[in-house]
């Protein structure tokens, strides 16, 4: 599964690595940079500004999802490389509805999905690739469980792919076109991050667990705080946390927009490592511990490393609560009851949900089957709808055997399908129409309005999985286990005791390796077609797109004035959509459905400009299109904040977008717009946002001052014939704006 020889050559190096960056840095290194010295592709001349210099880096892995791996794969296809040139692999997690249950689940998605699953699988055989069957397994914890090693450096066709931090790496999420940089053999480009240092004191306990670590870090530094900066968690709390616990904190890292988190190799690593039958990695770290931990200089005076330092005191440390429709809006559990009454918020719970790639470990599977036992004993079953979506067939089985899932059963719970489910709005529900208002919690880690169900009315909240699994128990978001009672089947009150569970199950893991198909061999490859139905609608073989022209623009329409948050989920939207996303056609069908529209004050409609008329972004596009008139996007935040998906870059390319041009971007969507040549820029001074309406007509002047580290200037002719000149700004390198010239970074590839 994991070639450990090559494990060793990272670490090998790591020390002659790490005294050219203390070197060149005149000073001790963080545990990130480390990391990345031991991966830049020329460390002697690498130029190393933290938030201004572009790291060329060599990786050693790539991990791409069903939904986001179609159009990687269907743009390595175009690249014209035989072979991947790093260990990749793709897992099948996304395309499989939660309903009724596991077994049908997977049935329904094998037979919905087949031409999906069956590209995916022979364009990985094609090209040496790993492919993980349906219903294997979630790809974080996947690759937690297989892949990933401390000190090693991944990317991920997955904003959470952060999660592989809990064990020590630095796992970044990107879209496919940088995957495609890692898959051919070419450097990975990335932002020099910023450092923020996270210390952790005391121990967790009680109703404590690592989920409220990272929702309380999420509230100090809200959905942008984390932006181009790795967070490295360090101090003695660290070892109270397990390392699945450790990976859940990693994970919602995405949630406040960091390039990546990470912890430094400790005991629980190790203890993971060996129990996941990698105990010849587990050796490799104890030998090598120094180089997967910060310099000791970093512990003692963190201030003079990081560029903040955030203290946590994990004894004292409440259950947290976060949400709705913002994973950073967040409260003790204490105060949940009394924001309800005073916002309004439905406090019956209609489902509780848990599990997912953030919170499915065998840990959080065990401590909230401790809470299940508690209430069967009692005689009573969970009052709101209950789901469990185990993180892949290793916990499946394990809590199978061990008792965890009829624990669940006992108490009204719905184990799923090893899947993403209704985390990515794969979720089937019957109870409630479209427009109606009700409350929902979650373990997951992403609460977008509309997300996980795809109704904008639905609140939904995020807690750990025990106190998510205490409040299905009493069917009331405002109930808190740290006080308050339920009653039993005999009408007697009485209290849950705290959750208590197995960091590793005492008996081991139940290995199963049944959803996996290991690479095909070079020498039987040449025999392998890549199964593409001719007329299909789910994959279309993509047209690469046209090369600049070297002009100026002019006559630009408004697409959108997105106002407040817009995300890619508002950009474009998973649900039902995941099935196009190797379908570049059809999924620009869903084009800033959920973006609010300052010109319209609604949600997903906008103005066709060409006749007057009203109609929804999507069919704007269309029109648009047809008519040859190009557009361009205003946003506003931290635009394109969330998942890691390029299709909410490469959707607007096809349709005719030229430019978008932000208060601020989210790091992954900027560099996904910049890979597919859509001008990604910021006004220079915010404020400018306000100047543009919605009938204005656009142009974008001085394009070329881009090659020598300049911004063009947005013009704005509003309706009276009066004009505004907008200055910008931009981070495209003389590198990335070649992209722009050549159409694509792709193009770039296939001319190289």
């Amino acid at each position: 599964m994991i070639d450990v020889s090559a494990i060793e050559k990272v670490y090998a190096r790591a020390g002659e690595r790490a005294a050219i960056g203390r070197r060149r840095l005149g000073r001790a290194l963080t545990l990130g940079e480390k990391i990345l010295f031991n991966h830049l592709a020329d460390p002697e001349t690498a130029e190393f500004e933290r938030k201004e210099s572009f790291l060329d880096l060599i990786l050693d892995r790539v991990a791409m999802q069903d939904a986001t791996a179609q159009m990687a794969l269907l743009q390595f296809m175009v690249a014209g490389k035989a072979e991947v040139a790093l260990p990749s692999t793709v897992h099948c997690d996304h395309l499989i509805r939660a309903y009724e249950g596991a077994d049908t689940d997977l049935a329904i998605a094998n037979d919905e999905n087949r031409e999906v699953y069956e590209f995916l699988r022979t364009v990985s055989a094609k090209h040496g690739l790993g492919f993980w069957k349906p219903g294997a397994g979630i790809i974080h914890q996947v690759v937690l469980e297989n892949y990933a090693a401390p000190g090693t450096m991944m990317v991920g066709t997955d904003s959470h792919t952060v999660n592989a931090g809990g064990l020590g790496m630095l796992a970044v999420g990107v879209g496919g076109a940088d995957a495609v940089d890692a898959m051919v053999g070419m450097p990975w480009e990335v932002l020099n991050p910023g450092f923020i240092g996270v210390r952790l004191t005391g121990e967790l306990n009680g109703w404590a667990s690592a989920k409220d670590v990272i929702l309380k870090v999420c509230e100090i530094l809200t959905v942008k705080g984390g932006t181009n900066s790795i967070v490295e968690y360090f101090g003695p709390g660290c070892a109270s946390i397990s390392c699945t616990g450790k990976g859940t904190i990693c994970n919602m890292g995405a949630e406040h927009g960091a390039t990546t988190s990470t912890f430094p190799y400790d005991e629980s690593m190790g203890r993971y490592l060996r129990a996941t039958n990698r105990g010849e990695i587990a050796d490799l770290c104890d030998k090598y511990a120094e180089h997967l931990r910060a310099d000791p200089e970093v512990e003692a005076e963190p201030e003079r490393y990081y560029d903040r330092v955030i203290e946590i005191d994990l004894s004292t440390l409440e259950p947290h609560v976060v949400g709705p429709h913002t994973p950073d809006r967040a409260r003790p559990i204490s105060a949940m009851a009394a924001e309800c009454e005073a916002e309004g918020w439905p406090r019956e719970l209609k489902y509780a949900l848990i599990g997912s790639c953030t919170n499915s470990s065998y840990e959080d599977m065990d401590r909230s089957a401790a809470l299940a036992r508690q209430a069967r004993d009692k005689g009573i079953k969970a009052k709101s709808g209950f789901m469990i979506s185990p993180g892949s067939d290793l916990i499946m089985s394990t809590i199978q055997r061990d008792g965890q899932a009829q624990d669940f059963a006992d108490v009204g719970g719905v184990v799923l399908a090893n899947a993403c489910g209704p985390c990515i709005g794969q979720w089937r529900r019957d109870d409630v129409k479209k427009g109606d208002t009700n409350t929902i919690i979650n373990s997951f880690n992403r609460n977008f309005r509309g997300r996980n169900d795809a109704n904008p009315s639905t609140l939904s909240f995020i807690g750990s999985p025990e106190l998510v699994t205490a409040l299905a128990l009493a069917g009331d978001i405002g109930f808190n286990p740290l006080k308050d009672t339920l009653t039993d089947a005999d009408g007697n009150e009485f209290m849950l005791a705290p959750p208590a569970g197995a960091e590793l199950p005492t008996e081991g893991f139940v290995a199963n390796l049944d959803g996996y198909i290991a690479p095909v061999a070079a020498a039987e490859r040449e025999g392998v077609e890549v199964v593409i139905n001719d007329g299909s609608d789910r994959i279309e073989r993509l047209t690469p797109f046209a090369a600049w022209d070297g002009q100026d623009i002019s006559g630009l329409r408004i697409l959108v004035k997105a106002r407040g948050k817009c995300t890619t989920d508002h950009i474009s939207a998973a649900g039902p959509w995941l099935k196009y996303r190797g379908h570049l056609t059809n999924i620009s069908g869903n084009l800033m459905a959920g973006a609010d529209n300052e010109l319209t004050g609604e949600f997903g409609n906008g103005i066709n400009f060409l006749t007057g008329e009203k109609d929804t972004h999507p069919n704007l596009a269309k029109q648009y299109k047809a008519a040859g008139q190009d557009w361009v996007i205003f946003g506003d935040e931290n635009y394109g904040e969330g998942s890691s998906r390029e299709h909410a870059a490469m959707e607007p390319r096809h349709m005719g977008c030229k430019a978008v041009i932000v208060r601020s971007f989210a790091r992954i969507h900027e560099t996904n717009l910049k890979k597919q040549a859509v001008l990604p820029l910021f006004f220079a001074d915010p404020a400018d946002y306000d100047k543009v309406v919605g009938d204005d007509v656009v142009a974008i002047e001085g394009i070329a001052r881009i090659a020598d580290g300049g911004s063009p200037t947005v013009v704005l002719t509003h309706a009276d014939g009066s004009t505004d000149r907008i200055e910008t700004t931009n981070t495209l390198t003389r590198e990335q704006f070649a992209w722009y010239e050549a159409g694509s970074a792709l193009n770039k590839i296939r001319g190289a």
